[in-house]
């Protein structure tokens, strides 16, 4: 390891303020969270059909959502470990190569076993991917772009979870085999995305704390170049020196195992948890809740095509002003709107109610995943934040895993308006525990976490 310079290399980056890096790793960054997303959903509009196909209830074949869902935690866990300790380059690599094998096999399954096994491996490769990519971003980025390319890499992902049901539309109810087409696509996509693997650039901030200072400060140097030439320009802004972070030194999880950062790990895994009951009440089961509720197939197909408008749209928001108003207070003003929008459906449903609670609600599932990814990632030292991320989201998961069993169970006991109003009320339970956390927008990840770790308010349980 070098010894301790007097600068910091990552002072240099955060001054830069134009994206520093090449336009070819965005589109890496973006096409494979597109396919990592269209992954996500796509089973749940086969299992109307995989249940006939089979010769299986709705409740078995529902299982290969929360069975991916168990493979989403596993994966983001362990490949955060590797994440913190290899990089994250190979994490990347590794996420996109689970989800494409996995994705591919499952077009291929010939029972549901075999079904159920290979979204396993699907939803590790999603977890592995949705837990690096926000790390990363917000780990090459500058802190006043931060939340503006973590968007936009996020557009194209909820342009994926956009595209589902269209495609879907196209293929599920024309063709007996068109649900295997559907989940095809996203290997397609992953065999693509491999090829472009080699540009993706280390974490400059992982190399300093992994004692590979000269391989940062020669990255922050080709960063610089390619800025200015950009900016048409030989000078970059001042220098704000920003602290050093503590380095690596132990198994990564230990760190957030002590405060502040045990609590702040607490309060996001209690949000994520309860987000994710709301949100995959509605990814994963809406279809079934519509068809059983006499809309019938074709119907509920498009309507949900419809209303995953909003996905982009809130994307979209995140982009374009992400940076420019507190994160924290978009999230929960968007998270009540949602909230509310998708109760009244399912007291009042109708076509039109439906369509425009699930716009609300899928802008709504946009801007608190997004934002919600980039809010947890800042909250965690370089040395652990892959690991904080992927224990928050991946445990978080949970809330996904049991949301199909209550999403039904609440079906069963009030009929359309349990389920609606399931997704509701979990949706507004979770802005409770973001209000806790830190205003963090346009801030260095440094300052944030400070070199040492240290919380203003470790005293209290929110962490303002």
């Amino acid at each position: 390891m070098s010894s301790a310079p007097k600068n910091n290399p990552l002072s240099r980056l955060e001054r830069i303020p134009v994206w520093p890096h090449g336009y070819r790793l965005l589109i890496v960054l973006g096409l494979g969270y597109f396919f990592s997303f269209f992954d996500i959903t796509n089973i749940s509009y086969g299992i109307p059909v995989i249940t006939k196909q089979f010769g299986v209830s709705s409740s078995l074949a529902s299982t290969a959502v929360t069975t991916s869902l168990v493979g989403y935690i596993i994966g983001a866990i362990i490949v955060s470990v590797i994440s913190d300790y290899f990089g994250r380059r190979m994490a990347l690599i590794a996420g996109i190569t689970l989800y494409t094998v996995g994705s591919l096999a499952t077009a291929f399954s010939p029972d549901v076993t075999w079904l159920i096994v290979w979204r396993f491996i699907v939803g590790m490769g999603i977890g592995t991917m949705i837990s690096q990519v926000s790390t990363y971003m917000g780990e090459i980025s500058p802190a006043v772009l931060r939340g503006r390319f973590t968007g936009l890499a996020n557009v194209f992902a909820f342009a994926g979870l956009a595209a589902v049901p269209f495609t879907a539309m196209w293929l599920v109810p024309h063709y007996s085999w068109g649900w295997r087409a559907l989940l095809f696509v996203g290997a397609l996509g992953g065999l693509t995305m491999l090829f472009m693997a080699r540009d993706l650039i280390e974490s400059p901030r992982w190399l300093i704390i992994h004692g590979h200072y000269d391989k940062a400060v020669a990255l922050v140097d080709k960063v610089e170049q390619q800025a200015m030439r950009k900016m048409g320009t030989t000078e970059l802004p001042p220098i704000v020196e920003i602290p050093f972070e503590e380095t690596a030194h132990e198994f990564p999880i230990l760190s957030l195992l002590r405060p502040p950062y045990v609590w702040r790990m607490l309060i996001l895994l209690l949000y994520w948890f309860l987000w994710y009951v709301g949100d995959y009440a509605y990814l994963g089961m809406a279809p079934t809740v519509l068809v059983q509720s006499g809309f019938g197939l074709g119907n509920s197909i498009g309507f949900s095509a419809i209303s995953g408008i909003g996905f982009v749209v809130g994307a979209l928001y995140v982009l374009f002003f992400g940076d420019k108003f507190e994160r924290k207070y978009s999230l929960m003003v968007m998270g009540i709107v949602g909230g509310i929008a998708v109760i009244i459906a399912g007291v009042a449903p109708s076509p039109v109610m439906v369509i425009i609670a699930g716009f609300l609600f899928t802008t709504t599932i946009a801007m608190l995943s997004i934002i919600g990814y980039i809010i947890t990632a800042e909250h965690f030292p370089t040395r652990a934040r892959s690991s904080g991320l992927a224990m928050c989201d991946g445990i978080g998961h949970l809330g996904g895993a049991v949301a199909p069993a209550i999403t039904l169970g609440a079906f069963n006991a009030w009929g359309f308006s349990g389920a609606f109003g399931l997704m509701g009320v979990a949706t507004l339970a979770s802005l409770i525990f973001i209000a806790m956390t830190s205003r963090a927008t346009r801030k260095n990840l440094e300052i944030v976490n400070d070199a040492h770790g240290k919380d203003i308010h470790a005293s209290s349980m929110t962490i303002n």
